[in-house]
């Protein structure tokens, strides 16, 4: 298949291209910042641009068969307006000229989530520390949710470094196991490109959890 990636130069996204290119697809990476991205291939191709221009993403858009989404926030701890508007323009985009498969990167503490990361983080963490990016994640997915798309929404728990272990859970109703659960960035990558192919959780927000 042909895939877009959004935030294919930050930790997750880089993982997600090599994810993507191992298994034989071609990919586009979309990213502000080239040097970041340091993967070089003959079926990758890189578009150099910012998600808040909307012509941009537009015609990064068009002949792609799924978009992936890895885009964080440019700075932690704080709100992002800029990324916010471009996941608004990710979604017009897709609806004028397609594709209609978007599979978004989120994280677990956004919403009725919350309350699965337990009392420290789910009760004491997100709502103080990381409220702002927990709203911004919120404004996207509403975004996503009203757009007719064909969507995924991922919400991994904190992310490490590290190889794929293949060994976690997926579903709705999960709960964590330990008081700081983490999870390899790989296997988030690994599942999302799953995800391109695999409607299990078409126009649903899946939790996922070591």
């Amino acid at each position: 298949m042909k895939l877009l990636i959004f935030g294919a130069s930050g930790a997750t996204g880089r993982a997600l291209v090599s994810a993507a290119l191992a298994e034989g697809h071609l990919v586009t990476a979309f990213v502000r910042t080239p040097r970041k991205l340091a993967i070089s291939h003959d079926r990758l191709s890189v578009i150099v641009g910012d998600v808040a221009d909307c012509k941009a993403v537009e015609g990064a858009i068009a002949g792609h068969d799924a978009v992936l989404s890895c885009l964080g926030v440019g700075m932690p701890l704080k709100h992002d307006a800029a990324v916010i508007a471009g996941i608004g323009f990710i979604v017009e985009a897709m609806q004028r000229s397609g594709p209609t498969r978007l599979i978004y990167q989120s994280f677990l503490g956004v919403r009725d989530s919350r309350r699965q990361l337990g009392p420290l983080l789910g009760g004491i963490v997100v709502p103080l520390v990381l409220r702002h990016e927990a709203a911004d994640h919120e404004a996207k997915e509403r975004l996503i949710a009203q757009s007719g798309l064909d969507w995924t929404i991922v919400r991994p728990p904190k992310l490490g470094n590290g190889p794929a272990i293949g060994r976690f859970r997926h579903g709705h109703g999960i709960r964590a196991r330990s008081l700081l659960p983490t999870l390899a960035r790989a296997d988030v990558a690994a599942f999302m490109l799953d995800q391109v192919s695999d409607k299990t959780y078409s126009r649903t927000a899946v939790a996922l959890l070591p």
